[in-house]
């Protein structure tokens, strides 16, 4: 049995509570005042109150038990003590709508039995003690349901100041790119220009270092932010996959039923990694709402690579309809929608519904930069040495 200090404090408290009534009940009732048996009694019907947080039915049960032999024992009038009181709103505080009613039931038919051949009108025995069961297990839910509601706000509460920070984080992420890296790509630019003038050239170049070491150091100490609460990896990432994974994803969706084909258009050459990784995503979601939704069908991926963007489309000719696109369901679910803000992210256009002639379809363009196509392929071949 674990309790803490608060639980020794109330079981004090109430057991010197119901003491002090039995005295002065007595005294009323022109009693001789309490037995020795009696009062053992008294000190031992608190004692459960130590486990009214871990096991209240159990301790409630206890409780009646021992207020009906101190009934039996040292007779003095009706009464509903502070023990008892305490041991009935525990379970109401902590436990379900139906436990607590039975246990209403059970503490009102035990007290008025146990109380039914004590000299006092009959309102009062069988009133008195029904009604005080009935308003504490009621105190005990209204107490349970309120500290519900202020948990519930309290993480609501916790939930938007995650989300304001992730925010303000995201705002001074996007700071730094925006002041850091313009102002070397000026200083590469400049530098660039003036080739035949070294000394210009080295006060460019020390610019642009220490403008790279700045923004590195800052969006560092973002990230570690943003990382805070995560668990240390056990063990080092895998790569990201990229366009070339699509034949991997072409042969699952082969093995788990649904015939796919794969066509590429054009030549195929190194994309950047946050493109590739655009692609596999929108064709490994494709894939998977076609062997959700699609029923027996057989799909289709097309990569397409333009001198200025790649076009990748995902079709299918079955009868199903992914449901964040079905009509009458509301918006788009998280797939499309994941999709929508990856290819928003490169500046690129997703359409995605179903197919005149049956089946559905995703297709996305992202467009290419020279810039970003030439350092793709510098990486790749630096990848390949």
């Amino acid at each position: 049995m674990s309790w803490s200090r608060p639980d020794a404090l109330v079981a004090i408290g109430a057991g010197a509570i119901d003491l002090l009534g039995y005295l002065f009940l007595g005294e009323v009732a022109g009693a001789r005042g309490l037995t020795v048996p009696g009062l053992a009694l008294i000190v031992l019907s608190a004692l459960p109150l130590l486990a009214r947080h871990s096991r209240p039915v159990p301790v409630l049960a206890a409780v009646l038990v021992l207020q009906a032999a101190i009934d039996l024992t040292a007779p003095i009038g009706p009464h509903f003590g502070a023990v008892l009181t305490v041991a009935l709103f525990s379970v109401g505080r902590s436990r379900s709508v139906p436990v607590t009613l039975a246990a209403v039931v059970l503490t009102a038919a035990a007290t008025t039995l146990s109380q039914v051949g004590f000299h006092a009108p009959l309102w009062q025995q069988v009133v008195a003690d029904p009604l005080s069961a009935v308003l504490v297990g009621c105190a005990g839910l209204v107490v349970a349901r309120w500290q519900r509601e202020v948990d519930a706000n309290r993480r609501l509460q916790a939930d938007r100041a995650v989300a304001e920070e992730r925010r303000r984080i995201a705002r001074e992420l996007h700071d730094i790119v925006a002041h850091h890296i313009t102002t070397m790509q000026l200083m590469a630019g400049g530098a660039r220009a003036n080739l035949d003038r070294p000394e210009v050239v080295r006060d460019a170049l020390v610019t642009l270092e220490s403008s790279g070491r700045l923004a590195l150091r800052e969006m560092r100490q973002l990230l570690n932010v943003l990382r805070a609460g995560d668990e240390p990896e056990s063990v080092p990432p895998l790569p990201q996959p990229g366009a070339d994974e699509v034949v991997r994803l072409v042969d699952e969706s082969c093995l788990a039923g649904l015939p796919t084909e794969l066509t590429v258009d054009g030549p195929r050459r190194p994309l950047p990694p946050t493109v590739g990784l655009t692609v596999f995503r929108i064709v490994q979601e494709g894939l998977t709402n076609a062997r959700k939704y699609a029923g027996p069908a057989r799909a289709s991926v097309r990569l397409a690579y333009h001198p200025d963007r790649i076009t990748v489309e995902v079709r299918d000719d079955g009868g199903g309809t992914p449901p964040e696109r079905a009509p009458g369901t509301g918006p788009a679910g998280y797939g499309l929608l994941g999709m929508r803000e990856r290819v928003a992210l490169h500046g690129g256009t997703l359409t995605a519904g179903p197919r005149p002639e049956g089946g559905f379809a995703v297709r996305a363009e992202l467009p290419l930069s020279c810039d970003e196509s030439a350092e793709a392929a510098v990486q790749h071949g630096q990848e390949i040495r």
